[in-house]
């Protein structure tokens, strides 16, 4: 009896499904023909072959994003930079954001470059040859943020860039005049970057700054310019003219900028500065004065709240007074400073007075030093 059971059980076992583990999602597949499941009602289901386009009217094969060749290409970044490139590339997609052309041999932007581009935000062209700039080149750009021009041979500032523009870096060019239409309706610009071109002694026209409403930074360094550019904006913060040829800083060069936290004139020719200057700028932080021909301590300092830092190493001051850069009394300046540098002036530091340092916050933020004649 025991011998015939164990006979019915192995036929059982024999007729019986072989078995199948699921696997992870199976679950997705199982209305899905050739899913693997088997019915036993009936004949088995049969996969046919997958079928390509009938005719002209079948849907087309999808395709992905277009990279151009040789670049490199994510999500909506388009790297081409250090290709050797001489022009842009076609068959840029048209949602890029960010496009990197820098350190090519790129000498021109045409007409229809950048044409159907209107969803780019940031443009590197840095570290080119470029020496043109079609007029119309850059209109199609309406979302356009951040250009990078620098390192190229222009001669003038771009036309009709677009007015969503909010920061230009031009430097280490050929251009030798801003004129006053070269930023007309850049309302939203706040960054702009212009040093190291050949501006002349009167490279600047009046007024070229006007329609920079929000602008809070600017360099213009290592050039000609032999004053400070009239009509900056009120809105600056950050001002850098380092490297020039400005001989004074007067009250009229800074009229106006009563958001200016730091203003950079070290490495000038400046040797006066206007009494009643720094009164234009009461919000002034910092102010770099060092390495230029001054015989005096500027005037204005006592009465300034603000001013934290101040660098005038490198010059000709030969005497320093006890009232030079502290008000008569203790506790009035609301800020005490945090940097004075004379170093490297014909002052004898041993006959300065420790006093005259009696609105500092520490004995090591004074820099004093021996003075060298070259």
């Amino acid at each position: 009896m025991r011998s015939a059971c164990l006979s019915l059980l192995l036929v059982s076992v024999c007729w019986a499904l072989p078995f199948r583990q699921s696997g992870f999602l199976d679950f997705m597949m199982e209305d899905e023909p050739g899913s693997g499941d088997v019915d036993m009602g009936g004949p088995p289901v049969i996969d046919e072959p997958r079928r390509g386009p009938a005719g002209p009217g079948a849907d087309p094969v999808p395709t992905g994003p277009v990279c151009p060749f040789r670049c490199q290409c994510h999500l909506r970044v388009v790297q081409c930079s250090d290709l050797g490139l001489k022009s842009i590339p076609e068959d840029i997609n048209a949602d890029t954001t960010l496009l990197d052309l820098q350190n090519n041999k790129i000498t021109e932007i045409k007409e229809n470059d950048l044409k159907g581009l209107k969803a780019l935000q940031t443009l590197i062209l840095v570290n080119n040859q470029i020496t043109t700039i079609h007029a119309k080149a850059l209109a199609p750009l309406g979302k356009l943020q951040r250009l990078y021009l620098s390192k190229n041979q222009l001669s003038e500032v771009p036309a009709n860039m677009p007015k969503s523009l909010q920061e230009l870096r031009i430097h280490e060019n050929q251009i030798s005049k801003l004129k006053k239409a070269s930023f007309a309706g850049m309302a939203n610009m706040i960054v702009m970057e212009l040093g190291s071109n050949p501006l002349a002694a009167g490279g600047v026209e009046a007024g070229v700054f006007s329609d920079l409403k929000r602008v809070s930074y600017i360099r213009i360094s290592d050039t000609d310019i032999s004053a400070i550019p009239k009509g900056l904006p009120a809105s600056l913060s950050e001002l850098h003219l380092d490297g020039n040829k400005i001989t004074k800083v007067t009250k009229e060069g800074l009229k106006g900028l009563k958001n200016l936290a730091k203003l950079g004139l070290s490495y000038n020719q400046i040797s006066s500065v206007e009494n009643g200057t720094l009164g234009m700028v009461p919000h002034l932080r910092e102010i770099h004065l060092d390495n230029n021909e001054l015989t005096t301590v500027p005037p204005g300092l006592p009465e300034h709240k603000y001013i934290q830092v101040i660098y005038l190493h490198s010059n000709k001051i030969a005497v320093v007074g006890t009232e030079d850069f502290c008000p008569p009394g203790y506790n009035t300046k609301k800020a005490m400073y945090s940097g004075i540098s004379l170093f490297s002036n014909p002052v004898p530091y041993w006959e300065v007075q420790p006093i005259t340092f009696r609105c500092v916050f520490d004995r090591s933020a004074i820099q004093l030093g021996n003075y060298r004649k070259k």
